[in-house]
């Protein structure tokens, strides 16, 4: 079994023990290495404009907002828009700040007719540190992957 296979074994476990409603979870790591091996694999950052600007962008990634900001409204083109920029037969990453909403996210496209959607584990900027900052504990930037201010 190659390495893109043995990964993707790992998250679809993790979601089938989770019960998640799409195919899988990665690490940051793990979603790096998958968007790497996997011809036509997508990574999907839905975070706000400004989380883009303001904190940071993965080169290569397709931006489409999950919510606005500073409304905290859920885009209603979000599909119309991931039906645009991403074919329903790739693989697709979806990446947040912590999680969360790239969980929803996951959970929309799955349901709406993408079947290989993975949500990135501790999103962007990972867990709440300590004294409650984000940046400091797990994440894509903290791992060290690519990404641009």
């Amino acid at each position: 079994m190659g390495r893109l296979s043995e990964i993707l074994q790992l998250a679809r476990a993790r979601a089938e023990a989770q019960r998640l409603a799409y195919a899988g979870a990665l690490t940051p790591q793990e979603a790096h290495e998958i968007w790497r091996l996997a011809p036509g694999a997508r990574l999907v950052d839905v975070r706000t404009r400004a989380e883009w600007v303001w904190v940071g962008r993965v080169p290569g990634a397709v931006e489409i907002e999950w919510q606005s900001w500073p409304e905290g409204q859920t885009n209603p083109n979000f599909l119309a828009q991931l039906r645009q920029q991403v074919d329903r037969e790739a693989l697709v990453l979806f990446l947040c700040r912590s999680g969360v909403r790239s969980h929803h996210a996951a959970a929309l496209a799955a349901a709406n007719g993408w079947s290989e959607c993975y949500n990135v584990l501790e999103g962007f900027e990972g867990d709440k540190d300590a004294v409650g900052r984000r940046g400091n504990v797990g994440g894509w930037r903290r791992a060290g992957l690519p990404w641009t201010n």
